[in-house]
């Protein structure tokens, strides 16, 4: 009997947690070493950073093609845990002039931020020789190099630095020095000037105290930041020192804020000697607690979810800890709603990445696979207006024709899956606006099944079997 209860137990707990992921990590692309950067360049292709010093692709069905379009690994330090090929940022206009921008440790340790050139007779491969500085940052220790860059919708190059920490609590207080450049958020106008121009628009650039590179101060490691697609707001993961991970929301276009390490931890007063009032700092929208139980300790922020296959994702933001493997959201507009979305593996999630299309993928740091991020409601509470979609013959043997009801004409996202939730088929669609028809054939094994059709503003399902 007490074997029976025990069991009993285990199973309602499994049960209980499966029914918390409100998203899945569906397998995308495999064969990475220590990934840790998605990007797009604005076509159908992911490049894949990995932290040795090599950028692989990943082409529109996952496939990672065999050569790197970059590899730089002899011209990098990747000894150190915050060291190596960080960061990757391709230029607004990359698809006319082939112009991207790294973030690295050099053989020195120190912080590099470089533009490179994408081959002009393959479009696969970078130019290795074509590399031009554009800004060096002095790093006194292996620890906190932040690394990622990003532009902006203003155009701008952005630039999150960490702190060049190694004993713990910034002794150095280089996040409060104006002077310094460890512990910002830099913008900087790198399509003027030589090797860049300051935007005239930069909150400190009449101030002879501060660097007039930094656009915000006060963080301590900023591993993983992005811009909402939507809002152009800039919302940053800090990663905390003993007690809290925070992720501080920037409106668009303005600058200027303390997000106040190492004063404050969160918004706990961590080191207050020599701080301004509590006031002078804007503290975090979201905050978290470290955890024995959860095993919470390090954040990897995300993306606001802004593609079009699950409108039920739409708005929240989604971010990781890379200790307990926790997958998080929240509604970005409110700050609410948080939630756990995702119960994952330990010390696996590295980066989020956006395709073209704002579809969300996750680094596997631990397996070197790609996922990509996947609405795991259920469709029969998901689902409506199933009459719009007619399967015939049902059941089949795999070949079938399929028809649509659309109210427009417009872009829409196919897909089948088991009663289970697996996924087998996902495709892209134009359609007309009225009636739509289309044959399928799938081998498939013998089975129930749904082919759920996604539109910006609603999801219709339909069940059929295969014999």
């Amino acid at each position: 009997m007490r074997k029976i209860i025990i069991l009993c137990l285990l199973l309602d707990s499994l049960f209980t947690e499966a029914q918390t992921n409100l998203i899945k990590l569906v397998p995308f692309s495999k064969g990475y070493i220590l990934p840790l950067d998605i990007e797009n360049c604005g076509d159908s292709r992911l490049f894949i950073v990995q932290r040795k010093g090599q950028i692989f692709i990943a082409d529109s069905i996952g496939k990672k093609r065999t050569a790197p379009f970059l590899d730089i690994s002899k011209r990098i330090n990747s000894t150190g845990n915050s060291q190596g090929l960080l960061g990757l940022a391709f230029d607004p206009n990359y698809l006319t002039n082939g112009f991207f921008y790294v973030d690295y440790t050099d053989k020195n340790g120190h912080t590099q931020i470089s533009r490179f050139s994408v081959s002009k007779t393959n479009p696969n491969k970078a130019d290795t020789l074509s590399e031009k500085h554009i800004l060096q940052a002095f790093q006194p220790f292996h620890f906190h190099n932040g690394g990622g860059i990003r532009f902006g919708p203003d155009g701008f190059l952005y630039i999150g630095l960490g702190d060049g920490d190694d004993e713990g609590g910034d002794p150095n207080n280089f996040s409060q020095k104006t002077d310094s450049l460890l512990g910002k958020m830099l913008r900087i106008d790198v399509h003027h000037g030589d090797p860049y121009r300051i935007p005239a628009s930069n909150p400190f650039v009449d101030s002879p105290k501060y660097r007039h590179e930094i656009w915000a101060l006060g963080l301590r490691n900023p591993w993983r930041w992005s811009f909402d697609d939507s809002t152009g707001k800039l919302i940053i993961g800090d990663v905390g020192e003993n007690t809290w991970e925070e992720i501080d929301v920037q409106p668009k276009g303005k600058g200027g804020q303390n997000y106040g390490w190492r004063c404050y931890e969160g918004t706990l007063a961590f080191n207050t000697t020599g701080c301004k009032a509590k006031s002078k700092y804007t503290f975090p929208v979201s905050e978290y607690k470290h955890s024995a139980t959860t095993g919470d300790c390090s954040i990897t922020g995300g993306f606001v979810y802004r593609g079009k296959k699950y409108p039920g994702l739409k708005g929240k933001y989604f971010y990781a800890d890379y200790c307990s493997g926790l997958i998080r959201m929240f509604d970005i507009a409110t700050i609410t709603n948080k939630q756990i979305a995702y119960h994952g593996d330990p010390k696996a999630y590295t980066s989020f990445g956006e395709d073209r299309r704002h579809e969300l993928y996750v680094t596997s740091f631990a397996t070197g696979t790609i996922y990509k991020i996947v609405d795991a409601t259920p469709i029969a509470a998901n689902a409506n207006n199933q009459t719009k979609i007619i399967v015939y013959p049902n059941p089949s043997e795999g070949n079938f024709l399929v028809t649509y009801e659309s109210a427009k004409s417009q872009e829409v996202h196919i897909s089948i899956q088991n009663m289970m939730g697996q996924q087998f088929y996902s495709d892209q669609r134009n359609l007309n606006m009225g009636k739509n028809t289309w044959k399928m054939n799938l081998k498939l094994i013998t089975g129930d099944y749904y082919i759920i059709i996604r539109t910006e503003s609603n999801i219709s399902s339909q069940q059929f079997r295969i014999e």
